[in-house]
């Protein structure tokens, strides 16, 4: 794969670079090649990375609905903001200003659940409803069986005269019955009072939901990668304490883009250079990898990330082994966005969906990782060349295969990061030990 010219200087990413290899020149002999890269990151400030544009930096009030932070988020094109509490004092903290950081995929996850919960109430026991309706009140919003199915078409969930609800999906059997369930109420939550009611601070500590954890512009970047990488975090506000602002936000992609920017330089060619087996990469066995087939509802492929807790999976086919798509936790907004491209997405296989949202995109021109093919590399590749397609691709993680074709493993924008530095004993101290207080249910 070419490489851009590390010495042209031609960004602000590219500038960075050289103040690294300036750095990197002036390292002690003795210290090795992690060691040199772990004391460069540590000398520059965050208040050098170059800012975000200025429509990524947004903030939603605690008290605004799900429908109205969908809006703030669609109408600023991210992913993602962090969520201003709105009863705190003026003289609050910055870990007390805010309540965490909420995803569009989240809210979307959300009200998935919800509709799952209602679902298992319809298939079960009074006593297992019951259990349904104490579930969902105690998610953020007293949302009961009974008070959702009131406002639900019976013609819309199909029974048999006795009682019970008919399998009008064969593709994967039951499976396939509670995602048509679920997704004929998924409908009714994004078009009742519930989804234009209930307020971000009340699904706070559901999945996708992030702790705000701020950095100052006076931090390292050696703090800003650790916490990117080993302490999972998805994207770090930067406050300016003068002017009591966010000023600037980081995400793991713009760090993968810094990268980028930097081959050729000979701080990052010592360290790009190396082969992902090199590295001890892919981290996950292949016996572990997650994934989803095509002919699955694609409703499942939504619950089953976040069952599993991950971002995004790929589709493979009959066999099982070899990847036919990608689908990512993100691509849930479509069915709050686009209602009309998946009309059927209570069924609607894996597969049929992503050719559904690529022709979308495509004619709209948007980005979208689930327009791309299938992006893959081997074990033998070197890191450099993941970082370059990673950041020429836009998208969020690449799958390792073997010679065959077949799935081996996955690698994210997480994984690159965290073989970039490490954490040197004790450089946190007791900081996570209950200093930030995270939401319940949410994980650095």
């Amino acid at each position: 794969m070419d490489s851009p010219p590390g010495s042209a200087k031609s960004s602000p990413e590219a500038e960075l670079g050289h103040r690294l290899e300036d750095l990197w020149d002036i390292q002690e002999p003795q210290l090795s090649p992690t060691e040199k890269l772990n004391s460069c990151f540590e000398s520059i400030l965050v208040a050098a990375f170059p800012p975000a544009p200025s429509s990524e930096v947004v903030e939603i009030p605690s008290d605004s609905t799900l429908a109205n932070a969908i809006e703030i988020l669609s109408k600023h094109k991210i992913m993602s903001a962090p969520v201003r509490d709105v009863e705190a004092p003026e003289n609050a903290s910055w870990i007390d200003r805010y309540i965490g950081i909420v995803e569009f995929a989240g809210i979307a996850v959300w009200i998935l659940h919800q509709s799952e919960v209602v679902a298992s109430g319809m298939k079960a026991s009074p006593a297992a409803t019951r259990d349904a309706n104490k579930l969902a009140a105690k998610l953020g919003t007293v949302v009961t069986l009974e008070r959702t199915m009131s406002g639900l078409d019976s013609s819309a969930i199909p029974v048999e005269a006795n009682g019970e609800i008919k399998d009008k999906v064969h593709s994967t059997g039951s499976g396939a019955t509670e995602a048509t369930i679920a997704g004929n109420i998924f409908e009714v939550f994004t078009s009742s009072d519930l989804y234009k009611i209930t307020k971000v601070s009340d699904i706070s500590g559901s999945f996708r939901w992030a702790p705000f954890l701020a950095l100052q512009k006076s931090d390292s970047f050696l703090t800003m990668l650790l916490l990117l990488s080993k302490y999972k975090m998805k994207s770090l506000p930067v406050v300016d304490l003068g002017e009591e602002k966010i000023d600037n936000i980081i995400t793991q992609s713009a760090i993968i883009h810094m990268l980028a920017e930097c081959v050729g330089l000979h701080w990052f060619e010592n360290w790009g250079t190396k082969k992902l087996f090199e590295l001890g990469l892919p981290i996950m066995m292949p016996r572990k990898l997650i994934k989803v087939r095509e002919d699955e509802p694609v409703l499942n492929a939504f619950q089953l990330m976040r069952n599993k807790g991950v971002g995004g999976l790929p589709v493979v086919d009959g066999s099982g082994r070899k990847a036919i798509g990608t689908i990512s936790i993100r691509d849930i907004h479509y069915l709050l966005t686009q209602p009309a491209l998946c009309d059927k997405y209570r069924s609607i296989t894996t597969k049929d969906f992503i050719i559904k949202i690529k022709a979308y995109v495509e004619e709209q021109q948007v980005v979208s990782s689930t327009m791309n093919n299938v992006v893959t590399c081997k074990r033998d590749d070197t890191v450099k060349d993941i970082i370059l397609s990673l950041d020429m691709e836009k998208i969020q993680r690449i799958y390792v295969v073997d010679q065959d074709e077949n799935l081996e493993g996955v690698i994210t924008l997480r994984d690159i990061i965290s073989r970039l530095v490490h954490e040197p004993h004790g450089y946190f101290g007791d900081f996570f030990d209950g200093v930030v207080p995270l939401p319940q249910g949410s994980r650095v």
